[in-house]
């Protein structure tokens, strides 16, 4: 009898440690998700569990080694704060594959004790069918934005080879020599609108299938897939569309998993016959980080860039959206915005859409007085200009360097680093060519430009510590 009670007895102690521990795990992912947002965790974090202590060191167990080394890499160290935050005698989190093992119940022993293992089996069995039931209540796709048609997109010399093999796909999907369809160019030119303009042109019969989404959410599905134990049904999902359509694709550099899927989501389309478009802010073969057999399979279609907009498309594009507000705008404020927001087509359409609404609220006409006082932080912005060598000095400063050695040919790593940065910074943010970057530091080649870009951007993926101190260094040039 001594021997029973014994056992209730440690059985007991495990639960009530277990206890403690699911609180304390508790006030952690609050904290978590408070901490990267709502989509971020329940993407990646919700299905972490916990397993046993061992000394200072707490398991931690995730359903598959992608999501294991997923977390480990971006949340490891954060995961083991988090943890000797609340328990100063854990110092370890170790990550796993697994599931947490119930605790064992003394009346469930014996001959009749399968009913210990069914309990948590069916319990994943639940989750399973609780995360497919999640991945269907979500549509393959991200909807298509009435508002971006072809109708609606103001054509002019920098976009007029973009919108024709758009145009050209629209209307004959799967053409050879344009698929796929590789659209590429910078921040809020209208890469986006035409891809939706394609997607809204093609779906307009009702005979075609069309599934566009950025390459986050791509991402993301997959991840969901994974975690519902659903991947075929994600892969025949996306296989059996006519025409698939992905957004910012440079936003799958450096996830090697995904791009494999990607990879072959890809062949299967284009070996079926279907259409493919994509978008990304540089060419394929710019696009460093990306696999290079994705690449060539990418490049292997037509590839149409938008270049930055000129003054006359500029002055279009803000006629067009004025004329279809209804709105007075004097041509000498169009001609004043043109000539003050010339990177982002977006943004000035932004900035024309706040003189509107400025009218219409106040019944006021607009003027280029009331321009300039309603627009004020937007301009401000832009008449800040710097030059690449205030982001030099600044950089040099900052790592304790010589001025000197952002165009001398030392290469000790001390002197590389800030010189790459300095790089960076400057594509970043001054209109400079390449060219133009590599012969102020010191008549390098506009490769070496690339290259350094490329290190910089892999290593701020990489490196917190390094990323933060890029950032301020941005934010102290654009004050």
């Amino acid at each position: 009898m001594t021997g029973e009670l014994s056992g209730y007895d440690a059985v007991a102690e495990a639960r009530s440690v277990r206890n403690v521990l699911d609180i304390h795990w508790s006030r952690i992912c609050s904290r978590l998700q408070a901490e990267v947002g709502e989509v971020e965790y329940r993407t990646w974090l919700k299905q972490i569990s916990i397993g046993p202590v061992d000394g200072d060191e707490i398991t931690l167990n995730l359903p598959t080694r992608f999501l294991r080394d997923w977390v480990r890499t971006q949340y490891g160290d954060r995961l083991s704060a988090l943890w000797n935050a609340e328990l100063p005698s854990i110092r370890r989190v170790e990550l796993q594959v697994g599931r947490a093992e119930p605790v064992a119940d003394p009346a469930d022993a014996g001959e009749g004790g399968g009913s210990a293992d069914a309990a948590p089996v069916a319990a994943v069995d639940e989750r399973v069918a609780e995360a497919r039931s999640e991945l269907s209540r979500h549509d393959l796709a991200a909807p298509l934005d009435p508002r971006f048609t072809f109708d609606t997109f103001v054509v002019g010399k920098p976009n007029e080879f973009a919108y024709a093999c758009a145009r050209r796909v629209a209307e004959r999907p799967s053409s050879p020599g344009f698929n796929p369809l590789f659209l590429y160019g910078g921040v809020g030119l209208g890469k986006t609108h035409l891809m939706h303009a394609i997607g809204s042109e093609l779906t307009r019969g009702g005979k075609v299938s069309v599934a566009y989404m950025s390459a986050e959410k791509f991402m993301y599905r997959f991840i969901a897939a994974i975690r519902s134990q659903s991947t075929m049904e994600f892969k025949e999902q996306l296989r059996s569309v006519d025409v698939l359509m992905i957004d910012d694709l440079q936003f799958l550099i450096g996830k090697d998993n995904t791009q494999e899927e990607f990879f072959h989501t890809f062949n299967a389309l284009v070996d079926a016959g279907r259409q493919i478009v994509v978008s990304a802010d540089k060419s394929p073969s710019d696009l460093s980080g990306l696999e290079d057999r994705l690449r060539t399979r990418l490049g292997c279609g037509m590839v149409a860039d938008i270049h930055a907009t000129t003054f006359e498309l500029r002055i279009s594009i803000l006629e067009s959206k004025a004329a279809a507000s209804g709105v007075a705008v004097p041509a000498k404020v169009l001609e004043f915005l043109a000539h003050k927001i010339t990177s982002n087509v977006r943004e000035l359409e932004g900035a024309l859409n706040r003189l509107i609404a400025h009218a219409n609220l106040f019944g006021r006409p607009v003027t280029l007085e009331a321009t300039q006082d309603v627009l004020h932080d937007i301009l401000k912005a832009h008449d800040r200009r710097v030059t690449i060598e205030e982001i030099q000095r600044k950089v040099a400063e900052h790592w304790n360097i010589r001025l000197t050695d952002m165009s001398s040919a030392r290469r000790a790593r001390a002197v590389a680093r800030p010189r790459q940065v300095a790089m960076y910074l400057a594509k970043q943010l001054t209109s400079r060519s390449l060219p133009e970057i590599g012969r102020k530091f010191g008549n390098r080649d506009h490769t070496t430009v690339m290259h350094a870009v490329a290190r910089v951007t892999e290593l701020m993926e990489r490196d917190t510590a390094f990323a933060e101190d890029v950032e301020l260094l941005r934010r102290m040039l654009e004050s």
